[in-house]
């Protein structure tokens, strides 16, 4: 990302600094931030289209603690280069892993599975061995170091 703060409009700035965390939890969030904001929802919806586009924001929705609802591991894999696309996207068309990356490592690809129960959760990762052909490493979370990721921003249009 290359945009400087300058760079955004007002509201984009409002969106970016006020609902970092504490968004409405309601049927009609944006309904409710174009309210506070003094906007229409369609100016809302269209700002964070923009934000997205242009990969200043990849999502908006809620953050949940580990395994408050559900369960959840990070998963490694040692996948040959030549394989490491293919299986990437055998991998992320479970619905169950939200994103999963490629490292500089011999455990080369890794990636975060979350499931309704313990049981689901060895299901999929089966299945992922399964598809892929690929053993994998499950690392389950032993301590929860929550670490908050709201940032502040320095606003030039606003007071």
């Amino acid at each position: 990302m290359s945009d400087s703060i300058n760079n955004f409009s007002t509201l984009e700035q409002h969106l970016l600094n006020d609902y970092q965390r504490d968004m409405s939890l309601s049927a009609t969030p944006y309904a409710d931030m174009a309210k506070q904001l003094g906007v229409s929802e369609e100016k809302i919806l269209e700002s964070i289209s923009s934000l997205q586009d242009r990969g200043v924001i990849s999502r908006v929705g809620p953050v949940f603690r580990p395994n408050r609802i559900g369960v959840s591991t990070l998963a490694a894999m040692a996948i040959p280069e030549k394989d490491i696309e293919c299986v990437a996207r055998i991998i992320s068309a479970f619905p169950e892993v939200n994103h999963n990356y490629q490292r500089e490592h011999e455990y080369n690809l890794w990636f975060v599975v979350t499931a309704s129960s313990a049981e689901h959760l060895d299901i999929v990762l089966y299945e992922i061995e399964q598809h892929t052909e690929y053993p994998l490493m499950s690392l389950p979370m032993l301590d929860d170091y929550f670490i908050d990721l709201g940032f502040k921003l320095k606003m030039s249009a606003i007071k």
